[in-house]
Formats: C-alpha cells, sequence, structure tokens
C-alpha cells in the first residue's frame, strides 16, 4: 500500500472535519444540490465483437458521486451496461462461458479509454471507472488496464477502478495483490461487493480504502428495513475508511451518512430494477 492514499482526495478531502452539528447545518443548507442527480446523464455507446464474433453494445453514462457530509458532487462515475446486438439479455445474464477472459479484457480496457473520453478529467478532477474482477485479477488484464490508462492523450487527475463480478469468493490475498498494483499517485481501487455485512468483513483483512455497494439490492422502506440497512452500512464501514452506496434514494441521504457512509450515487426518479 502507498503512504498517501488517493481516496481523501479523489473524494473531496478528508471527512470529519466539521463538527458534528456544523456538518448536518451545512448538509441541509446544501441538500439542495443534490436535485443535480435527476439530471441527464452524459453518455456515449460503443461496439465490439467477442472471440467467438458476437457483437457487444456497450453504453457508458456519467453519475455524479456525492460526499455524503457536504451533500455536494466530488467526482464523477462511469455506469456501464453490455448488451448483444438484438436487444438480449444483459451480460449477467448470458452465463460465464459466453464470454471468455480476452473478451472481458477487451471490454474493460475500451471502457477505460472511452470512460476517460466521457469524463475529461482535468487535473484536480477524479473518477470512477468499472472493471471485471476477472481481468483485475489477471496479470495480463491488469497489464492492459494499465497500458490503457498511460496511453490515454489526457493527462486524468485521480482515477479509481470500481471492481466487480466475482469479489466474495475471491481469495484475500489476490485481492491484496490486485490492490497492489493498482494503488499509484493517480490509481486507487474501489470494490464493489454484494449487499451482505460478512462479505464486507471479510474484507477488512485486505485493507482496501473503498468499498462500494448498490442499494438497489437492500430492502430499506420501512423502520425494521432500514434498521438492517443502516446495520449493512456499519459494518462496510467498519471494515473500510470510506463507503459508497450506489441507486441510494436521496431522501436516505442524512440516514446513510448518518450509519457510516461516506458518498453515494443516487437512485433517479424510477424504480431500479435489478
Amino acid at each position: 500500500m502507498r503512504n498517501d492514499p488517493v481516496y481523501p482526495a479523489a473524494f473531496g478531502g478528508p471527512l470529519g472535519h466539521d463538527t458534528a452539528d456544523d456538518g448536518l447545518r451545512e448538509a441541509i443548507a446544501r441538500i439542495g444540490e443534490r436535485r443535480s442527480y435527476a439530471a441527464p446523464y452524459e453518455s456515449l455507446t460503443f461496439t465490439l465483437l467477442t472471440r467467438a464474433r458476437r457483437e457487444l453494445i456497450v453504453t457508458l453514462a456519467a453519475q455524479p458521486v456525492f460526499d455524503l457530509a457536504r451533500s455536494t458532487p466530488v467526482a464523477r462515475r462511469i455506469r456501464r451496461s453490455v448488451r448483444h446486438r438484438g436487444g438480449e439479455s444483459a451480460l449477467i445474464g448470458l452465463g460465464r462461458r459466453t464470454l471468455e477472459a480476452a473478451d472481458l479484457i477487451s471490454i474493460d480496457t475500451q471502457t477505460l479509454r472511452n470512460g476517460l473520453d466521457l469524463l475529461r478529467l482535468g487535473t484536480d478532477d477524479s473518477g470512477v471507472l468499472p472493471a471485471f474482477w476477472r481481468t483485475v485479477a489477471s496479470s495480463g488484464g491488469r497489464f492492459d488496464l494499465l497500458c490503457a490508462e498511460m496511453q490515454h492523450e489526457s493527462a486524468p487527475g485521480a482515477l479509481l477502478v470500481e471492481v466487480m463480478g466475482g469479489l466474495e469468493q475471491a481469495p484475500a490475498d489476490a485481492i491484496q495483490e490486485a490492490i497492489q498494483h493498482f494503488e499509484t499517485g493517480s490509481l486507487g481501487m474501489i470494490l464493489h461487493i454484494a449487499p451482505d455485512a460478512g462479505a464486507a468483513r471479510r474484507l477488512a483483512q485486505v485493507r482496501a480504502q473503498c468499498l462500494a455497494i448498490d442499494f438497489a439490492g437492500v430492502e430499506h422502506e420501512s423502520a425494521r428495513d432500514w434498521q438492517a440497512a443502516a446495520q449493512l452500512i456499519g459494518a462496510a464501514r467498519q471494515a473500510c475508511p470510506q463507503l459508497m452506496l450506489l441507486n441510494l434514494p436521496p431522501d436516505r441521504g442524512l440516514a446513510a451518512q448518518a450509519a457510516g457512509a461516506t458518498h453515494a450515487v443516487f437512485a433517479g426518479m424510477n424504480p431500479v430494477i435489478v
């Protein structure tokens, strides 16, 4: 692990510098800024061929990442969807045998190149880009991602790779090794995990700097549901210094912060279909 983590600066500076009362007043005063979560996202779409000559359609959309303590956007995250040409089901429903490791690496490297174009990061900006665990877990996949980042014409600020898919079954030492490869002056890693407290606690030993949990899969409507959701947030925060919640309803922002979440990508007005 490097000595100067990118995460606090990338996500808007160290948290906890205000008193609890000051932080609450500032959050209430600026809560109107959260309305930007519903603004149309800038997006782009590209296609690529798999090794089996199947054509994939990849759509990337930029989303604001909010610092919950200050109720203000501090970064942008690229949301990715992958589909087969012809309106078939999304990638997650296609089965592991459909795409080879080389296909996943190709999707990730093209996502990085196109995503950086979409983010247009300045020196002081930060962005989040997705990558499959199978790409990050292999030395070849890591090499291709790092080369794609270095070869990009722009000089981005802080870039965080959000790793998803298979982390729950991955050995802790393999995750730790991957983190070390991406911990550089301008790069970092976010671990996207299932909404499970046990999964979060298991990752405490890998010394990750940030976890991500998709709140679309978390029951939180009733008071009892929220109590369980808050316990999940607390467990994840105990395992990691920072926690980003995805698809968080805007009216749960302050409660999520009180439970321990540090950042959020807010859900839109339409219901989220999982």
